[in-house]
């Protein structure tokens, strides 16, 4: 029985205790254990069928690895390759990749309907800033006591933060009344 990295021996405790950290993609080198199988060299070129031992002394030979690339083919196919430049490259394009995505952001704007003029356009300017950075902006009324007996107020109030944001938004959503809040949705209308 061996130990286990703290130093115990008991079977339970090493099954539970240790275990892989990483996950490899593809089966190299000694891992391919098939009996015949399609070769393409390092710089491309159709090796043709052979068994893995071959393939593999093959790929020592010329200091690369044997990679399987696709293993639900009929013979599976393998590469003879530089698995750790390829892993690297790999990694490099996902993390291009996650570097240029632009994650759209949802802002939002809280008025009450007895909002002042300058109040509101203080919101104005700032939701334009949003829609222009790319991200969407939910606007919102917040109706208190007896407002909700006036939502119409509300809503002409969201109407004309509508028009006002019209050159850079279009409004996804209409106003709508949920509880005592009346919302409405605008998104850019080039995206960045």
């Amino acid at each position: 029985m061996s130990l286990c990295g703290c130093g115990c021996a008991s079977a339970f405790h090493f099954y539970w205790r240790c275990f892989t950290i990483a996950k490899l993609d593809h089966q190299i080198n000694s891992d391919i254990r098939d009996k015949e199988i399609r070769v393409i060299g390092n710089d491309g070129a159709m090796l043709g069928i052979m068994s893995a031992e071959t393939a593999l002394q093959m790929a020592e030979e010329q200091g690369f690895d044997l990679v399987k690339i696709s293993p639900n083919a009929v013979p599976p196919v393998c590469k003879i390759m530089d698995y750790g430049k390829y892993r690297f490259d790999l990694l490099k394009k996902e993390k291009e990749a996650r570097k240029n995505q632009r994650v759209v952001e949802i802002k939002e704007i809280r008025m009450s309907p007895s909002i002042d003029t300058n109040d509101f356009n203080v919101k104005l300017k700032n939701a334009l800033k949003f829609l222009k950075e790319g991200n969407r902006v939910k606007v919102t009324v917040r109706f208190r006591g007896r407002e909700m007996a006036h939502t119409n107020i509300g809503e002409g109030l969201l109407r004309s933060f509508g028009e006002g944001c019209a050159e850079v938004a279009n409004m996804e959503k209409n106003p709508k009344l949920d509880g005592r809040h009346m919302s409405m949705f605008l998104s850019p209308k080039n995206g960045k």
